[in-house]
């Protein structure tokens, strides 16, 4: 017999799962690509790796451009790159906290 309580519970979790930080988009990628879900799990996991996508792009672009520039410039874009992933991180915790109290 299924339990709506157990269920909300399993579907709390997973859409905690997919917005962890760095690694969530890869349940959610599988859970995109399957199609398996609720319509909450498959909107956190969508936009889990939307996040993930425009982080690692901007990551990878300040780093790319750190590595080429004089030793001023190196220090101003990885300082940009810390503040870029520890917001990322805040956003992803946020969320994951918003998840865990109920609110969309």
């Amino acid at each position: 017999m299924n339990d709506p309580f157990q269920e909300r519970k399993l579907e709390k979790l997973q859409q905690i799962t997919r917005l962890i930080p760095v690694v969530g988009w890869i349940p959610a990628l599988w859970t995109v690509y399957h199609h398996q879900g609720s319509r909450q799990v498959l909107s956190a996991s969508r936009f889990s790796i939307r996040l993930t996508v425009i982080w690692a792009i901007a990551y990878s672009l300040l780093w790319l451009s750190s590595l080429q520039t004089s030793e001023t410039l190196t220090l101003r874009l990885l300082y940009l790159n810390g503040l870029l992933t520890s917001g990322y991180i805040l956003v992803c915790l946020g969320l994951m906290f918003r998840v865990w109290q109920r609110k969309n």
